[in-house]
């Protein structure tokens, strides 16, 4: 067993596999995942587990520059978006506005990963674009330029900006 990891074996594989820009699709209990998606299945009960704990524990294990989901969210369930305001606090990731179609029809066909929580949350489906640590590809002692949006992403992460849908 691995303390403080995660633990399900499937899911551990998946996250083992991303690289910079795939995409990491977290779901409610009710979102169609296409047939051949890569299925990860965690949902067993009513908001068991809940979407919220699924990002908590994704935020300590993937780096994620973005993170997409309807715009509704904002206005429609301001609980759901002050809890990803929250857990994305100081990641560097930005949020960015879509609507549930999209990730319906786009984004589940893209997803290198689909993890279906327990959510009977409203519009509970967050897209997350995975990234690489911007500290640790561009190292001070190198003779590398750092490019603009890893300077943006450091910025973001150090001065643990609460990220907003602009």
């Amino acid at each position: 067993m691995r303390p403080n990891r995660i633990l399900h074996p499937e899911l551990a594989r998946a996250l083992a596999t991303l690289g910079h820009t795939d995409i990491v699709l977290v779901t409610d209990a009710g979102f169609p995942i296409p047939a051949g998606a890569n299925r990860i299945d965690l949902g067993f009960y009513e908001g068991l587990p809940d979407i919220c704990d699924i990002l908590r524990v994704l935020r300590q294990e993937i780096f994620v520059e973005e993170v997409h989901f309807a715009t509704e969210v904002r206005d429609r369930n301001p609980d759901l978006y002050a809890n990803l305001q929250e857990i994305y606090t100081g990641a560097g990731a930005v949020f960015k506005g879509t609507t549930h179609e999209e990730l319906c029809a786009d984004y589940a066909k893209r997803a290198k990963v689909i993890i279906r929580s327990g959510s009977f949350n409203p519009w509970a489906n967050i897209a997350l674009i995975a990234s690489t640590d911007p500290f640790a590809w561009f190292s001070p002692e190198s003779n590398t330029k750092v490019l603009p949006a890893y300077e943006e992403r450091r910025r973001l992460m150090t001065e643990k900006v609460v990220p907003a849908l602009a």
